[in-house]
């Protein structure tokens, strides 16, 4: 018998994570963006992430129908930015710095980083899609990366 959710997100909760927004966007360009901490590298050859899109997202309609996706690598002193991504029924880029790129995404400005995908698949997976996607664009800044641990945001060092 499979664990509860509470419990399987208490014990996953002790996985330290980085913290991403997620964006995509609608048919006519307009961007769409989540916070997400489920992401991964698959493979270097081909450059392969996976993000992880609660099916029961606001978002969740844009990143089923666009077939690209943008993973922002937030920095250190983001978490305001992470807090607003994370809630539903606002409009989330109201003020907020970022560019459009090759992909039609948007790339928030101070991310320490980027990786713009294709969708290459997308795999139903419970209340999740995993989106498998090729890259074909990232970039990396020099800042430190907001961190994700036991239910709050953490930074790198003592």
């Amino acid at each position: 018998m499979p664990i509860d959710k509470s419990e399987l997100r208490r014990v996953m909760g002790h996985f330290a994570t980085g913290v991403t927004i997620i964006t995509t966007r609608d048919e006519g360009g307009r961007p769409f963006g989540l916070t997400a901490n489920a992401v991964s590298s698959v493979s270097l050859v081909p450059p392969l992430m996976l993000v992880c899109v609660d099916k029961n997202a606001d978002t969740y309609p844009y990143f089923e129908r666009s077939g690209v996706f943008t993973i922002n690598i937030l920095a250190e002193g983001q978490e305001t930015l992470s807090r607003k991504f994370a809630t539903s029924g606002i409009e989330k880029f109201a003020g907020i710095g970022h560019r459009t790129n090759e992909l039609g995404c948007a790339v928030l400005d101070d991310a320490v980083g980027h990786l713009a995908c294709r969708v290459v698949r997308a795999i139903d997976a419970g209340d999740h899609t995993i989106y498998l996607g090729e890259v074909d664009v990232a970039d990396a800044g020099d800042g430190a990366p907001l961190l994700f641990f036991r239910g709050g945001y953490r930074k790198l060092g003592p």
